[in-house]
């Protein structure tokens, strides 16, 4: 942490914004390596400030575009309480579509709820009546937790989730829905998949990858699909993304023809708005539970991304800069 003064002059097409929440994910890791491994997430730079998810106030603007209190959010927010901002980087965002809740925007009415609806809807192929089970890794997590609730909502019968503690198991079931969950660090996850989806898997919204894909993979039918969100197990590892199964997988997922292609949401931005607006909707029915684990002030971001990074939290990390 340190403190800086900002610039007094703006230029035309500028805003000032005070920040009002940040958010803390996994793929943030990959930042922190020379290379992120990926074309559309840069690394963060030494000495240069963080940058993520972000939603703010303007309280000053040569952009006619953006008015005096407008709430505006951005992919590349960086991580200070104010802050001078291309209107081009810079999005308004209208509080009434999540009842207020103004942080909804960085997960399940933003990209996080985007990634799980859109990987669903495009690279799932869930078919309404067809009697699908879906299995969802690190289902306790941001994406995971709003996955397997639209798994439901899009049409499939049932949904599992993987995770790593019987708190959490009991929440997914609980609150989100989920018809059962398996806690990978105290129970057999092959022998409890055998159990709790007799007729295999057809959808698998994977978010972690390593030994707990392979193991849902094995239990996988024919003509299936993996939904390749995330692989946070594989983050620390130099290996290209995705990462290559085990060749014993490998051969498995072929022999099957399961399918199992990178998905990235930026790919599909002319869906977001029709997108956005179904899954305001559906938290305002009460269709699309959220939960969110708050952290207050920047100056404990720190400690809120290492929560993230192994698994502490459930659903979305949000840090609560300012009011």
């Amino acid at each position: 942490m340190e403190e800086a003064t900002l610039l007094d002059k703006m230029s035309e097409g500028q805003v000032k914004v005070r920040t009002l929440y940040l958010s803390v994910d996994p793929y943030m890791r990959c930042r922190m390596n020379e290379n992120s491994g990926s074309d559309y997430i840069l690394p963060w730079k030494l000495s240069e400030v963080a940058s993520g998810g972000g939603i703010g106030i303007v309280e000053e603007t040569k952009d006619a575009c953006f008015s005096i209190g407008d709430f505006v959010t951005s992919f590349n927010w960086p991580w200070q309480t104010k802050t001078i901002l291309d209107g081009k980087q810079i999005e308004k965002i209208d509080p009434h579509l999540v009842d207020g809740h103004l942080s909804y925007f960085l997960g399940a009415a933003g990209l996080t709820g985007l990634t799980s609806l859109l990987g669903i809807r495009e690279k799932g192929h869930v078919t309404r009546g067809a009697n699908q089970t879906m299995v969802v890794s690190g289902a306790a997590g941001a994406c995971g937790s709003l996955a397997g609730q639209i798994g439901f909502l899009e049409g499939c019968s049932r949904v599992v989730g993987i995770c790593g503690t019987n708190e959490k198991c009991s929440i997914l079931v609980s609150e989100m829905g989920f018809d059962a969950a398996i806690n990978y660090k105290e129970e057999d996850v092959v022998q409890r998949l055998r159990v709790l989806c007799p007729d295999g898997v057809d959808v698998y919204f994977d978010n972690v990858g390593g030994d707990i894909s392979a193991a849902v993979i094995g239990q996988m039918t024919p003509n299936s699909h993996i939904i390749l969100c995330g692989q946070i197990s594989q983050y620390n590892k130099d290996v290209p993304y995705p990462p290559p199964l085990p060749p014993a997988t490998e051969e498995i997922r072929k022999a099957r023809n399961i399918t199992r292609e990178r998905f990235l949401v930026l790919n599909y931005m002319d869906k977001y708005p029709a997108s956005t607006m179904q899954l305001c909707q559906w938290i305002k029915e009460g269709k699309l539970k959220v939960r969110e684990t708050v952290v207050k002030g920047l100056e404990n971001i720190g400690a809120a991304f290492q929560s993230v990074m192994s698994g502490g939290n459930i659903g979305k990390q949000i840090v609560h800069v300012s009011d």
